[in-house]
């Protein structure tokens, strides 16, 4: 994973009126923390945050006290309508320091006929991993499973470097056979007339 380099500038004011003026100005508030230093809070340049923030886990480099540091995104505060960033909060990391994040499963392949369906039982799968070597996702091929067949975390291969951070025996995906549409009122009614 390559590293985002984000100009945020430090940030003196605080409270709701200062944060407003900061969002009118497109920037996004911010707090920096972790490794036992103070929180450091900054401004975030608004698009630039919401476009690294499309990359899962995305590794940022932001400068504070004058100099370069590795952040992950921790937690990202969201408007309830517009979806803007509202505030975003980031741990500090360190080049080759283990990490506990969670990364999205993708599927390939197609499933046997007969309208079987996926579900995913992880919406994403926690692993760890160095900081600076993050994994975007992992992939799981599906072809041929049948209804009643699941995938569990160990029976993913993880990228180089990456551990499970859940039970190996904890399902990720699952394939449900089609449900059979149920009759309608009206249906019933005609299967009952013509039985009689």
């Amino acid at each position: 994973m390559s590293e985002i380099r984000l100009a945020a500038e430090s940030r003196t004011e605080f409270g709701k009126g200062a944060a407003r003026r900061a969002r009118r100005a497109g920037f996004v508030p911010g707090v920096v923390y972790g490794h036992g230093h103070a929180p450091v809070h900054l401004n975030l340049p608004g698009h630039d945050l919401m476009m690294a923030l499309k990359t899962p886990n995305a590794l940022l480099v932001v400068p504070i006290d004058g100099k370069d540091e590795y952040v992950l995104p921790k937690a990202v505060q969201r408007e309830a309508i517009k979806r803007s960033i509202e505030h975003v909060d980031l741990l500090l990391v360190k080049r080759g320091e283990k990490v506990t994040v969670e990364i999205p499963v993708h599927t390939e392949g197609e499933l046997a006929p007969g309208g079987n369906l996926i579900e995913n039982v992880l919406n994403a799968l926690p692993i760890e991993a160095e900081a600076t070597h993050l994994p975007e996702a992992v992939t799981v091929s599906v072809e041929g499973l049948e209804a009643g067949a699941s995938i569990t975390a160990g029976d993913i291969v993880l990228p180089k470097g990456a551990t499970l951070a859940v039970d190996a025996d904890a399902v990720v995906l699952q394939v449900i056979g089609a449900q059979a549409p149920e009759a309608t009122e009206e249906e019933a009614a005609e299967a009952e007339v013509v039985e009689a």
